[in-house]
């Protein structure tokens, strides 16, 4: 455990120094930063790191673990209807609760001023995304093939985007991005790998990735379609 955590250490550092000494270097060359102005980032940039060393370590340690056991034992419920339930569920949740789409939907909010509300928009999202996680657990489960999802899925997008008003249409794929963050990714992929694995006959990397493209594709057409009620 101690190995692992050294290693999370090493990893966010590497991410992280780089875009803090461009920032640094653009701010005291060009900008002519204040001694506290200079302090008060070089502290945020350290909590950044702290905060992203614990939640990478805690995903390493319980979130994926968890999601791959829950994965592993839906199949034995021998619920088709169990097993789309609880992958909603789990999509919806983590969506609402990704850093990145509490920052996008309140800044929509914002730019709008109220006009899209932060609370319909998040539960827009979520439903997206825990729809499409649950038609990818389908896949998994009867052996559909992941191109047929994914055609059917962007066949929706380009038809609806025709009908849009442009604000929705801009929303739409920056929600699809959003998405894919570091709460949702790692438990949506355990999730998959674990229902994969216990599967005969199966393939882990053939079955198991692939969510977070389908799954990307809800926010997509959810906030499309609610362009097209609400507009």
């Amino acid at each position: 455990m101690q190995l692992d955590f050294k290693e999370t250490c090493v990893e966010v550092l590497k991410a992280i120094s780089p875009i803090v000494l461009v920032i640094l270097l653009v701010e005291i060359t060009l900008i002519g930063i204040s001694l506290e102005s200079l302090a008060r980032f070089l502290a945020g940039s350290l909590m950044v790191a702290l905060g992203f060393v614990f939640f990478l370590s805690g995903v390493k340690i319980g979130l994926l673990p968890m999601g791959e056991a829950i994965g592993s034992e839906l199949p034995k419920s021998a619920s088709l209807l169990l097993i789309i339930g609880i992958a909603f569920v789990f999509g919806f949740f983590a969506t609402v609760a990704e850093p990145d789409v509490q920052v996008l939907s309140s800044m929509i909010d914002i730019a709008s001023n109220g006009e899209i509300g932060r609370v319909m928009l998040l539960g827009t999202i979520g439903i997206g995304v825990g729809f499409f996680v649950a038609m990818a657990m389908i896949r998994i489960v009867l052996g559909v093939p992941i191109a047929y999802l994914l055609a059917a899925g962007y066949i929706a997008v380009i038809t609806l985007a025709v009908w849009i008003p442009p604000t929705y249409l801009a929303i739409s794929f920056d929600a699809g991005g959003v998405t894919t963050g570091p709460l949702t990714v790692p438990f949506i992929l355990a999730l998959g790998l674990g229902v994969s694995s216990v599967l005969g006959g199966r393939s882990r990397l053939s079955d198991g990735f692939g969510l977070i493209g389908l799954a990307s594709i809800g926010p997509i057409l959810g906030v499309m379609v609610m362009g097209v009620v609400v507009a």
